[in-house]
Protein backbone atom coordinates (compact mmCIF):
# COMPACT_ATOMS: atom_id res chain seq x y z
CA UNK A 1 0.00 0.00 0.00
CA UNK A 2 1.04 3.68 -0.58
CA UNK A 3 2.01 5.12 2.44
CA UNK A 4 1.42 8.94 1.03
CA UNK A 5 -1.33 10.59 2.95
CA UNK A 6 -2.73 13.88 3.62
CA UNK A 7 -5.04 12.81 6.65
CA UNK A 8 -4.51 14.89 9.90
CA UNK A 9 -6.20 11.70 11.73
CA UNK A 10 -9.30 10.41 12.90
CA UNK A 11 -9.64 13.05 15.68
CA UNK A 12 -9.37 16.09 13.61
CA UNK A 13 -11.36 18.89 14.50
CA UNK A 14 -11.98 17.55 18.20
CA UNK A 15 -10.52 20.05 20.94
CA UNK A 16 -8.92 18.60 23.98
CA UNK A 17 -8.09 20.63 27.24
CA UNK A 18 -5.54 18.80 29.23
CA UNK A 19 -5.16 19.93 32.44
CA UNK A 20 -3.23 17.00 33.44
CA UNK A 21 0.67 16.54 34.36
CA UNK A 22 3.19 14.00 34.98
CA UNK A 23 2.38 10.90 32.85
CA UNK A 24 -0.62 8.99 33.26
CA UNK A 25 -2.84 12.43 31.67
CA UNK A 26 -0.16 13.82 29.27
CA UNK A 27 -0.16 10.36 27.87
CA UNK A 28 -3.54 10.00 27.27
CA UNK A 29 -3.41 13.20 25.96
CA UNK A 30 -0.40 12.52 23.69
CA UNK A 31 -2.56 9.60 22.25
CA UNK A 32 -5.21 11.81 21.25
CA UNK A 33 -2.97 14.17 19.63
CA UNK A 34 -1.30 11.67 17.46
CA UNK A 35 -5.03 10.42 16.37
CA UNK A 36 -5.51 14.00 15.01
CA UNK A 37 -7.28 16.36 18.10
CA UNK A 38 -5.70 19.48 19.10
CA UNK A 39 -4.30 19.19 22.61
CA UNK A 40 -4.17 22.29 24.72
CA UNK A 41 -2.18 21.92 27.62
CA UNK A 42 -2.94 23.97 30.61
CA UNK A 43 0.43 23.97 32.73
CA UNK A 44 1.73 26.06 35.97
CA UNK A 45 3.23 29.29 35.05
CA UNK A 46 7.05 29.23 36.00
CA UNK A 47 7.33 25.79 36.38
CA UNK A 48 5.09 23.89 34.21
CA UNK A 49 4.49 20.26 34.25
CA UNK A 50 6.07 18.62 36.65
CA UNK A 51 7.99 16.49 34.63
CA UNK A 52 9.89 19.47 32.91
CA UNK A 53 12.30 18.68 36.28
CA UNK A 54 12.45 15.34 36.03
CA UNK A 55 16.08 14.19 35.20
CA UNK A 56 18.37 13.79 34.36
CA UNK A 57 18.99 12.76 31.78
CA UNK A 58 18.44 17.11 30.33
CA UNK A 59 19.55 17.98 26.83
CA UNK A 60 20.38 21.13 25.58
CA UNK A 61 22.24 24.58 26.22
CA UNK A 62 22.85 25.22 29.74
CA UNK A 63 20.48 28.22 30.26
CA UNK A 64 17.35 26.13 28.80
CA UNK A 65 17.94 22.43 29.68
CA UNK A 66 15.09 20.32 28.23
CA UNK A 67 14.10 17.00 29.93
CA UNK A 68 13.72 14.33 28.17
CA UNK A 69 11.16 13.10 30.23
CA UNK A 70 8.70 15.75 29.53
CA UNK A 71 9.60 15.16 25.70
CA UNK A 72 8.31 11.11 26.01
CA UNK A 73 4.61 12.29 26.54
CA UNK A 74 4.26 15.69 25.35
CA UNK A 75 4.56 15.62 21.46
CA UNK A 76 1.71 17.40 18.92
CA UNK A 77 0.40 19.71 21.69
CA UNK A 78 -0.03 23.30 22.39
CA UNK A 79 1.15 24.90 25.52
CA UNK A 80 -0.41 27.64 27.89
CA UNK A 81 0.29 28.79 31.04
CA UNK A 82 -2.41 29.18 33.30
CA UNK A 83 -2.87 30.37 37.16
CA UNK A 84 -6.29 28.51 38.30
CA UNK A 85 -6.01 30.63 41.33
CA UNK A 86 -6.40 33.48 39.61
CA UNK A 87 -9.62 35.55 37.68
CA UNK A 88 -7.27 35.78 34.22
CA UNK A 89 -6.95 31.96 34.69
CA UNK A 90 -10.20 30.57 35.44
CA UNK A 91 -11.84 32.92 32.80
CA UNK A 92 -9.39 31.45 30.24
CA UNK A 93 -10.10 27.86 31.19
CA UNK A 94 -14.15 28.84 30.89
CA UNK A 95 -13.57 29.70 27.73
CA UNK A 96 -11.02 26.44 26.40
CA UNK A 97 -13.83 24.58 28.14
CA UNK A 98 -17.07 26.11 26.51
CA UNK A 99 -15.41 25.31 22.89
CA UNK A 100 -13.74 21.70 24.34
CA UNK A 101 -14.67 18.25 23.52
CA UNK A 102 -13.12 16.58 25.90
CA UNK A 103 -10.97 17.43 29.23
CA UNK A 104 -8.10 15.48 30.99
CA UNK A 105 -7.23 15.90 34.38
CA UNK A 106 -5.38 14.06 37.22
CA UNK A 107 -5.64 15.90 39.76
CA UNK A 108 -6.10 14.01 43.37
CA UNK A 109 -9.92 13.61 43.72
CA UNK A 110 -11.88 17.07 45.06
CA UNK A 111 -8.99 19.00 43.85
CA UNK A 112 -10.59 20.62 40.82
CA UNK A 113 -13.85 21.00 42.71
CA UNK A 114 -12.14 23.48 44.79
CA UNK A 115 -10.86 25.41 42.10
CA UNK A 116 -14.47 25.85 40.69
CA UNK A 117 -14.57 23.16 37.66
CA UNK A 118 -16.18 20.09 39.35
CA UNK A 119 -18.07 18.31 37.13
CA UNK A 120 -20.83 19.48 37.48
CA UNK A 121 -19.93 23.18 37.03
CA UNK A 122 -17.79 21.77 33.93
CA UNK A 123 -21.13 20.61 32.38
CA UNK A 124 -23.04 23.37 32.86
CA UNK A 125 -20.36 25.66 30.80
CA UNK A 126 -20.64 22.78 28.21
CA UNK A 127 -23.08 19.35 28.60
CA UNK A 128 -21.37 17.78 25.17
CA UNK A 129 -18.08 17.78 27.49
CA UNK A 130 -16.38 14.34 27.51
CA UNK A 131 -14.23 14.32 31.04
CA UNK A 132 -11.65 12.35 31.85
CA UNK A 133 -10.24 11.84 35.55
CA UNK A 134 -7.68 9.59 36.16
CA UNK A 135 -6.62 9.04 39.89
CA UNK A 136 -4.19 6.70 42.38
CA UNK A 137 -6.39 4.60 43.78
CA UNK A 138 -10.04 5.55 42.72
CA UNK A 139 -12.14 8.35 42.95
CA UNK A 140 -13.77 6.80 45.83
CA UNK A 141 -13.73 4.16 48.40
CA UNK A 142 -11.73 3.76 51.85
CA UNK A 143 -8.22 4.89 49.73
CA UNK A 144 -9.69 7.32 47.39
CA UNK A 145 -7.64 10.41 48.82
CA UNK A 146 -4.25 8.93 48.28
CA UNK A 147 -1.57 9.79 46.19
CA UNK A 148 -1.05 7.94 43.28
CA UNK A 149 2.48 7.10 42.23
CA UNK A 150 3.61 5.14 40.06
CA UNK A 151 6.04 2.67 42.45
CA UNK A 152 3.99 2.82 45.02
CA UNK A 153 0.91 1.73 43.11
CA UNK A 154 2.94 -1.57 41.30
CA UNK A 155 3.29 -2.92 44.77
CA UNK A 156 0.27 -2.38 45.82
CA UNK A 157 -1.55 -3.86 43.19
CA UNK A 158 0.34 -6.67 42.71
CA UNK A 159 2.02 -6.50 39.85
CA UNK A 160 5.73 -6.41 41.73
CA UNK A 161 5.05 -9.95 43.60
CA UNK A 162 4.47 -11.19 40.22
CA UNK A 163 8.16 -9.53 38.56
CA UNK A 164 11.41 -10.51 39.54
CA UNK A 165 13.66 -13.78 39.84
CA UNK A 166 11.99 -14.94 42.77
CA UNK A 167 8.75 -14.47 45.77
CA UNK A 168 11.68 -12.92 47.62
CA UNK A 169 12.37 -10.32 45.19
CA UNK A 170 9.71 -8.41 43.71
CA UNK A 171 10.95 -6.23 41.30
CA UNK A 172 8.85 -3.00 39.45
CA UNK A 173 8.52 -3.10 35.44
CA UNK A 174 11.26 -0.76 33.46
CA UNK A 175 8.97 1.83 32.70
CA UNK A 176 5.93 3.32 34.51
CA UNK A 177 3.72 0.93 33.47
CA UNK A 178 0.46 1.85 36.23
CA UNK A 179 0.45 5.35 34.55
CA UNK A 180 1.28 4.41 31.21
CA UNK A 181 -1.85 1.72 31.38
CA UNK A 182 -4.03 3.91 33.05
CA UNK A 183 -3.86 6.73 30.30
CA UNK A 184 -3.83 3.87 27.76
CA UNK A 185 -7.28 2.94 29.76
CA UNK A 186 -8.51 6.52 30.13
CA UNK A 187 -8.17 7.11 26.42
CA UNK A 188 -10.25 4.25 25.06
CA UNK A 189 -13.16 5.63 27.70
CA UNK A 190 -12.90 8.86 26.56
CA UNK A 191 -13.25 7.78 22.54
CA UNK A 192 -16.55 5.34 24.27
CA UNK A 193 -18.26 7.90 25.34
CA UNK A 194 -17.52 9.97 22.53
CA UNK A 195 -19.11 7.88 20.20
CA UNK A 196 -22.14 7.78 23.02
CA UNK A 197 -22.22 11.69 22.47
CA UNK A 198 -23.16 10.98 18.95
CA UNK A 199 -26.39 9.35 20.00
CA UNK A 200 -27.24 10.77 23.22
CA UNK A 201 -25.91 14.56 22.95
CA UNK A 202 -24.63 14.31 26.19
CA UNK A 203 -20.94 14.50 27.59
CA UNK A 204 -19.95 12.13 30.73
CA UNK A 205 -17.22 11.85 33.23
CA UNK A 206 -15.24 8.76 32.16
CA UNK A 207 -13.08 7.64 35.47
CA UNK A 208 -9.96 5.04 35.89
CA UNK A 209 -6.98 4.98 38.46
CA UNK A 210 -3.69 3.65 38.17
CA UNK A 211 -4.99 0.66 40.90
CA UNK A 212 -7.59 0.06 38.60
CA UNK A 213 -5.45 0.06 35.19
CA UNK A 214 -2.96 -2.58 36.56
CA UNK A 215 -5.80 -4.60 38.66
CA UNK A 216 -7.38 -4.75 35.15
CA UNK A 217 -4.23 -6.53 32.97
CA UNK A 218 -3.50 -8.93 35.75
CA UNK A 219 -5.47 -11.78 32.63
CA UNK A 220 -4.59 -15.22 33.75
CA UNK A 221 -2.52 -14.37 36.85
CA UNK A 222 -5.75 -12.75 38.04
CA UNK A 223 -7.95 -15.91 37.35
CA UNK A 224 -5.70 -17.83 38.93
CA UNK A 225 -6.38 -16.48 42.36
CA UNK A 226 -9.89 -15.81 42.03
CA UNK A 227 -11.10 -18.68 40.34
CA UNK A 228 -8.60 -21.22 41.04
CA UNK A 229 -7.61 -20.21 44.78
CA UNK A 230 -3.84 -19.77 43.94
CA UNK A 231 -1.14 -16.82 44.91
CA UNK A 232 1.12 -16.46 42.15
CA UNK A 233 4.37 -15.15 42.44
CA UNK A 234 7.55 -13.60 40.63
CA UNK A 235 9.55 -16.76 38.83
CA UNK A 236 11.94 -15.02 36.90
CA UNK A 237 11.96 -15.01 32.64
CA UNK A 238 9.99 -18.33 32.35
CA UNK A 239 5.72 -18.52 32.08
CA UNK A 240 3.71 -19.87 34.57
CA UNK A 241 1.33 -22.02 32.84
CA UNK A 242 3.36 -22.88 29.60
CA UNK A 243 6.71 -24.47 29.03
CA UNK A 244 9.04 -24.45 27.29
CA UNK A 245 8.33 -20.36 27.12
CA UNK A 246 11.13 -18.32 28.65
CA UNK A 247 14.78 -17.07 28.07
CA UNK A 248 17.17 -19.89 27.92
CA UNK A 249 21.08 -19.88 28.31
CA UNK A 250 23.69 -21.06 25.18
CA UNK A 251 26.69 -20.80 24.18
CA UNK A 252 27.99 -17.03 25.33
CA UNK A 253 24.54 -15.65 25.64
CA UNK A 254 20.78 -16.40 25.99
CA UNK A 255 17.41 -16.69 23.37
CA UNK A 256 13.98 -16.96 24.01
CA UNK A 257 11.63 -18.89 22.63
CA UNK A 258 8.07 -19.80 22.81
CA UNK A 259 6.55 -23.07 22.65
CA UNK A 260 3.05 -22.50 22.72
CA UNK A 261 1.32 -25.62 21.47
CA UNK A 262 2.13 -29.66 21.13
CA UNK A 263 2.60 -29.42 17.64
CA UNK A 264 5.84 -26.91 18.32
CA UNK A 265 6.62 -28.76 21.08
CA UNK A 266 7.21 -31.92 19.22
CA UNK A 267 8.94 -29.85 16.39
CA UNK A 268 11.13 -28.54 19.13
CA UNK A 269 12.31 -31.80 20.72
CA UNK A 270 12.97 -33.28 17.54
CA UNK A 271 14.87 -30.14 16.30
CA UNK A 272 16.84 -30.14 18.86
CA UNK A 273 17.18 -34.00 20.13
CA UNK A 274 14.99 -33.50 23.25
CA UNK A 275 13.55 -37.05 24.61
CA UNK A 276 9.30 -35.85 24.36
CA UNK A 277 8.45 -39.08 25.08
CA UNK A 278 9.59 -38.66 28.93
CA UNK A 279 6.47 -38.92 31.43
CA UNK A 280 7.06 -35.54 32.56
CA UNK A 281 7.46 -34.09 28.96
CA UNK A 282 4.12 -35.71 27.70
CA UNK A 283 2.01 -32.37 27.74
CA UNK A 284 1.98 -29.27 29.23
CA UNK A 285 1.03 -29.73 32.03
CA UNK A 286 3.25 -32.19 32.83
CA UNK A 287 6.13 -29.78 31.46
CA UNK A 288 4.73 -26.78 33.62
CA UNK A 289 5.09 -29.12 36.99
CA UNK A 290 8.50 -30.11 35.74
CA UNK A 291 9.82 -26.79 35.03
CA UNK A 292 13.32 -27.47 36.09
CA UNK A 293 14.07 -30.53 33.93
CA UNK A 294 12.56 -28.66 30.90
CA UNK A 295 14.35 -25.92 31.57
CA UNK A 296 17.57 -28.30 32.07
CA UNK A 297 17.22 -30.15 28.95
CA UNK A 298 16.59 -27.18 26.88
CA UNK A 299 19.66 -25.45 27.82
CA UNK A 300 21.57 -28.51 27.37
CA UNK A 301 20.21 -28.69 23.95
CA UNK A 302 21.47 -24.82 23.80
CA UNK A 303 25.10 -25.30 25.40
CA UNK A 304 26.85 -25.79 22.16
CA UNK A 305 25.25 -23.21 19.61
CA UNK A 306 25.92 -19.36 19.94
CA UNK A 307 22.89 -17.24 20.26
CA UNK A 308 22.95 -16.40 15.77
CA UNK A 309 23.29 -19.48 14.96
CA UNK A 310 20.55 -20.81 17.27
CA UNK A 311 18.02 -18.29 16.35
CA UNK A 312 18.87 -19.29 12.79
CA UNK A 313 17.97 -22.61 13.43
CA UNK A 314 14.82 -22.07 15.52
CA UNK A 315 13.94 -19.24 12.83
CA UNK A 316 14.21 -22.57 10.10
CA UNK A 317 12.11 -24.89 12.58
CA UNK A 318 9.19 -22.52 12.53
CA UNK A 319 9.73 -21.72 16.42
CA UNK A 320 9.20 -18.59 17.86
CA UNK A 321 11.63 -16.68 19.00
CA UNK A 322 14.14 -13.54 19.80
CA UNK A 323 16.98 -12.06 21.27
CA UNK A 324 16.59 -9.33 24.08
CA UNK A 325 17.39 -6.36 22.50
CA UNK A 326 18.68 -3.06 24.16
CA UNK A 327 17.16 0.04 23.55
CA UNK A 328 19.89 1.61 21.10
CA UNK A 329 19.61 -2.21 18.94
CA UNK A 330 16.00 -1.20 19.29
CA UNK A 331 15.96 2.05 17.64
CA UNK A 332 18.16 1.10 15.24
CA UNK A 333 16.22 -1.98 14.06
CA UNK A 334 14.96 -1.62 10.53
CA UNK A 335 11.68 -2.86 11.60
CA UNK A 336 10.90 -0.67 14.69
CA UNK A 337 11.64 2.43 11.82
CA UNK A 338 9.20 0.71 9.25
CA UNK A 339 6.68 0.85 11.46
CA UNK A 340 6.76 4.32 12.56
CA UNK A 341 7.63 4.11 15.56
CA UNK A 342 10.15 6.93 15.76
CA UNK A 343 9.46 10.13 14.58
CA UNK A 344 11.25 13.36 13.69
CA UNK A 345 10.07 16.49 14.77
CA UNK A 346 11.45 20.37 15.42
CA UNK A 347 11.94 21.46 18.33
CA UNK A 348 12.27 25.04 19.16
CA UNK A 349 15.40 25.06 21.53
CA UNK A 350 17.12 21.29 20.57
CA UNK A 351 16.08 21.67 16.42
CA UNK A 352 15.66 18.12 14.77
CA UNK A 353 14.73 15.42 17.29
CA UNK A 354 13.73 11.83 17.39
CA UNK A 355 10.91 10.40 19.30
CA UNK A 356 9.47 7.18 19.93
CA UNK A 357 6.56 7.27 17.55
CA UNK A 358 2.82 6.64 17.90
CA UNK A 359 2.00 2.66 17.69
CA UNK A 360 -1.08 2.73 15.69
CA UNK A 361 -1.35 3.07 11.69
CA UNK A 362 -4.59 3.50 9.48
CA UNK A 363 -5.27 2.04 6.28
CA UNK A 364 -8.12 3.12 3.36
CA UNK A 365 -8.36 -0.34 1.87
CA UNK A 366 -10.44 0.93 -0.99
CA UNK A 367 -8.18 3.72 -1.93
CA UNK A 368 -4.89 1.47 -1.26
CA UNK A 369 -3.23 3.96 0.89
CA UNK A 370 -2.05 4.55 4.33
CA UNK A 371 -3.85 7.42 6.27
CA UNK A 372 -1.89 7.30 9.13
CA UNK A 373 -0.86 11.25 10.07
CA UNK A 374 2.71 11.51 9.51
CA UNK A 375 2.90 15.06 10.76
CA UNK A 376 3.88 15.59 14.11
CA UNK A 377 5.29 18.56 16.39
CA UNK A 378 7.81 18.50 18.91
CA UNK A 379 6.68 18.47 22.83
CA UNK A 380 6.18 22.77 23.53
CA UNK A 381 7.97 24.96 25.50
CA UNK A 382 6.00 26.35 28.85
CA UNK A 383 3.72 28.87 27.58
CA UNK A 384 4.81 28.26 23.73
CA UNK A 385 1.61 29.25 22.43
CA UNK A 386 -0.26 31.07 25.50
CA UNK A 387 -0.46 34.26 22.91
CA UNK A 388 -1.93 32.70 19.95
CA UNK A 389 -4.33 30.60 22.15
CA UNK A 390 -5.95 33.66 24.05
CA UNK A 391 -5.66 35.79 20.12
CA UNK A 392 -7.85 32.74 19.20
CA UNK A 393 -10.36 32.83 22.11
CA UNK A 394 -10.99 36.79 21.90
CA UNK A 395 -11.98 36.41 18.13
CA UNK A 396 -8.87 38.74 17.22
CA UNK A 397 -6.55 36.37 16.20
CA UNK A 398 -6.54 33.81 13.24
CA UNK A 399 -5.68 30.66 15.52
CA UNK A 400 -3.12 29.78 12.65
CA UNK A 401 -0.58 30.75 14.62
CA UNK A 402 2.65 27.95 14.82
CA UNK A 403 1.05 25.09 16.75
CA UNK A 404 -2.38 26.89 16.68
CA UNK A 405 -5.05 24.91 14.66
CA UNK A 406 -7.48 26.94 12.99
Amino acid sequence: MSTESTSRGPLDGYLVVDLSRALAGPHAGMMLADLGARVIKVETPGTGDDTRSWGPPFVGPDDDQQATYFLSCNRNKESIALDLKSDDGVAVLRDLVQRADVLVENFRPGVLDRLGFSPAQLHELNPRLVILSISGFGHDGPEATRSGYDQIVQGEAGLMSLTGSGPEDPQRVGVPIADLLSGMYGAFGLLAALLERERTGKGQVVRTSLLAAVVGVHAFQGTRHTVAGETPAAQGNHHPSIAPYGLFACRGGKVQISVGSEKLWETFASTFGIDASRPEFAGNAQRVRNRQAVIAAVEQAFADIEAEPLLEKLRAAGIPAGKVRTLDEVYAWEQVHSQGLVVDVDHPVLGKVSLPGPPLRFFDTAQGTETTNRTHTAPPLLDQHGGGIREWLSGTGTGTAEGVQA
